[in-house]
């Protein structure tokens, strides 16, 4: 974690320079607002990489010994069967094409979404994977 810290706090000091110069060169105060949030965001990751780097343990990538199988372990649990991104899915896409199209479509997407939202979180609390 050491490595990505450094990592964003010089990707930080770079969009504070080109903040200052696109600022100074342009006079555009949307795009100079943009990159001081960028700066403002890579230092607040920076940071957050670089202290939580402290209380961890080292681990492969700051090693440069490590081989990229040092770094495998538990990737986690994926559902093998769920029929719920689909309905999400499809209640997302009529949510927005109810902007493009009309508000109206959103009384058919809501459903969708609801119901794919709810068979979500609650997959594994009934039927056949209830024990899992």
């Amino acid at each position: 974690m050491k490595i990505q810290g450094k990592m964003f706090m010089w990707l930080s000091v770079f969009l504070l320079a080109m903040a200052v110069v696109y600022g100074v060169w342009s006079k555009e105060p949307a795009g100079t607002t943009a990159l001081f949030l960028a700066f403002g965001l890579s230092i607040m990751i920076g940071f957050y990489l670089g202290f939580t780097a402290k209380r961890v343990d080292v681990g492969a990538q700051d090693n440069k010994e490590a081989d990229v199988a040092d770094d495998a372990g538990e990737v986690g649990f994926f559902s093998p069967h769920s029929w719920q991104p689909l309905s999400l899915a499809v209640g997302g896409a009529l949510a927005f094409m109810a902007v493009a199209i009309g508000w109206w479509l959103m009384y058919f997407s809501a459903p969708l979404l609801l119901v794919g939202l709810w068979g979500w979180v609650f997959e594994y609390y009934r039927g056949e994977n209830r024990t899992q």
